[in-house]
This record gives C-alpha cells, sequence and structure tokens, in this order.
C-alpha cells in the first residue's frame, strides 16, 4: 500500500548530494589527508583478518616443505649406510690383498685378486625360535642367490644361505648350533672348526690339542676349505682358552666380529670366476696345492 503523504526528498535531489559529499570527500583525502588515521586505524583492524586468511596457504607450504626435506633425509640416510657397508667390505679385502702381497711379492705374472660379485641385501625378519639362529633377507632365486652362498657384514662373516625363495632368502647365521665355520688363525695358520652353540655372542672350537698355539684375542679367518666362504675374511677373536690336563682336548671359545644381533644390512658375496684371474704356474705355488688338496 503506498503512503498518502511522501516525506524526505526526491531521488534526484538525494544523488545530487552524495555526488557533492563524494567530491568533498575525494577533495579533502588528496589535497589535506585528512583521513590518514583513519585508514591506518582500519588497516588496523583488517590486519588480523588478512593474516587468517593466508595462515591455511602457509600452513600447508610449511607442511609440505617439511615432509618432503624428511623424506628427502631418510632416503639420503639409507644411502649413507649401503655406501658404508660396501665401503667396509672393500676395506675388508684390502686387508686380504696386503696379506697375500707377501706370499705373491716373487710371482711377477701372479695377478691381485679381483673384486668379487657382491649384493647389499637388507634383514626382513628374525627367526622367533630361541633354538634356531635364522633370518630372512630381501634377496632370492630372482636376484641369482643361492644355496650355501656366503653373507658378510661390514665386520666379517654373518653366515650362510640355508633355503632360497623367489624373492626372498633364509640365512642361518654361525651362532647356530648345526652351523660350523672352517677358519684358521691370522698370527699363525693353525685350522679350526667354528660351531655354533646356539648363544649370539658365542663360538666354540672342538677337538683342539692342548699343544695348540692359541692366545686370547687371536683373529680366527675363514681357512677356504669347503669351498662355502672365501679365504680370509674375519669370523671371530678367540676369548677363552682352558688348557685343563685332566680333559683330551683344550676348551676354546671365541666370539664373532660380525654384529649378529644388530645386523640391518648384510652383504651377500659371489665366488670368484675361473677365467677372472690369470693362470699361475704349478710350480711356483706349492703352499697354495697343498692347501686345495
Amino acid at each position: 500500500m503506498n503512503p498518502i503523504f511522501k516525506h524526505g526528498p526526491a531521488p534526484q535531489h538525494r544523488l545530487i548530494l552524495v555526488l557533492l559529499c563524494s567530491a568533498a570527500l575525494i577533495f579533502f583525502d588528496h589535497k589535506m589527508n585528512s583521513f590518514e588515521s583513519a585508514r591506518g586505524f582500519l588497516q588496523s583492524m583488517v590486519s588480523p583478518l588478512q593474516y587468517l586468511a593466508t595462515a591455511p596457504k602457509q600452513m600447508m607450504n610449511w607442511a609440505a616443505e617439511n615432509i618432503v626435506t624428511r623424506r628427502q633425509l631418510i632416503d639420503d640416510n639409507e644411502q649413507y649406510k649401503i655406501n658404508e657397508l660396501v665401503f667396509h667390505e672393500q676395506a675388508l679385502q684390502l686387508d686380504i690383498v696386503k696379506r697375500e702381497n707377501n706370499r705373491l711379492r716373487a710371482l711377477l705374472a701372479s695377478p691381485v685378486r679381483s673384486d668379487a660379485k657382491k649384493m647389499v641385501a637388507e634383514i626382513l625378519a628374525v627367526d622367533s625360535d630361541p633354538y634356531t639362529h635364522q633370518v630372512v633377507i630381501n634377496r632370492g632365486a630372482n636376484d641369482g642367490v643361492y644355496e650355501g652362498q656366503a653373507v658378510i657384514d661390514d665386520e666379517g662373516i654373518v653366515g650362510q644361505i640355508l633355503h632360497v625363495g623367489t624373492t626372498s632368502s633364509r640365512v642361518l647365521l654361525i651362532t647356530d648350533v648345526t652351523h660350523a665355520v672352517p677358519v684358521r688363525i691370522s698370527r699363525n695358520g693353525l685350522r679350526l672348526i667354528a660351531s655354533g652353540v646356539g648363544v649370539i655372542d658365542r663360538l666354540t672350537h672342538n677337538h683342539v690339542p692342548h699343544s695348540s698355539d692359541i692366545r686370547i684375542g687371536d683373529l680366527l679367518v675363514t681357512s677356504g676349505l669347503g669351498s662355502k666362504f672365501p679365504e680370509g675374511y674375519p669370523v671371530a677373536k678367540v676369548s677363552s682358552v682352558i688348557q685343563d690336563e685332566s680333559r683330551a682336548f683344550s676348551q676354546i671359545q671365541s666370539q664373532p666380529v660380525a654384529k649378529i644381533d644388530r645386523l640391518r644390512y648384510v652383504l651377500l658375496l659371489w665366488p670368484e670366476q675361473p677365467n677372472e684371474q690369470q693362470p699361475i704356474a704349478a710350480e711356483s705355488l706349492p703352499n697354495k696345492k697343498a692347501e686345495k688338496q
């Protein structure tokens, strides 16, 4: 219903008044900066809203940057561990070459021991049976792994491959009661057998005569007999020597040099191919022939 009486100015008059006020405000603001303080006050009131509006984007950028950086650090750390393991194995190979060099110095035609084929593997699981010492690695038949293959870490011999699957394999550790390694004392070449006793930090050596020259601290390395483990790799250090004349043999115990209870990565070794080495005259190596026989 339309009112009978209309109050107030006409719309045309209102428009003219608004335009005049706008022009006056523009003039005073431009020429006299009359509203500078008011503008600053309003800007201060609006600033918190601007921070709130940009906060989600800043949080997403921060989260994305930190997650990527942490993932990169984890990847770099894993790569550094693998590189360290390979470098330690190379150092073991160099030590072996140095010891062999004295015997082969006169044989100018003999080659330096070539680098064996090797592959890094990661521990997937540890056998929960307290009477067996076995672990599972993430390498299998697809990677060329075979039963009886030597397994080492950055310190020395860990064990050998027991069962091979398509993508994983089971490793029998040297501390298992069913495992034995032919070894020799690095100091004098005396040959022994290192047998597991089911304890993670202990090996035993049976049938050792009382006259054997064995001392606490002697380093035991693989002898190469049995063709399971390459010659010269560290196995254990003698920790106990008991020569009781009432017993038929000395009681010898040693501690593995490999970190059996802290394994994460291991190295799989392949035997050197015969065609990778130059032939050496049989008459030049009588000791070698005797050892192989």
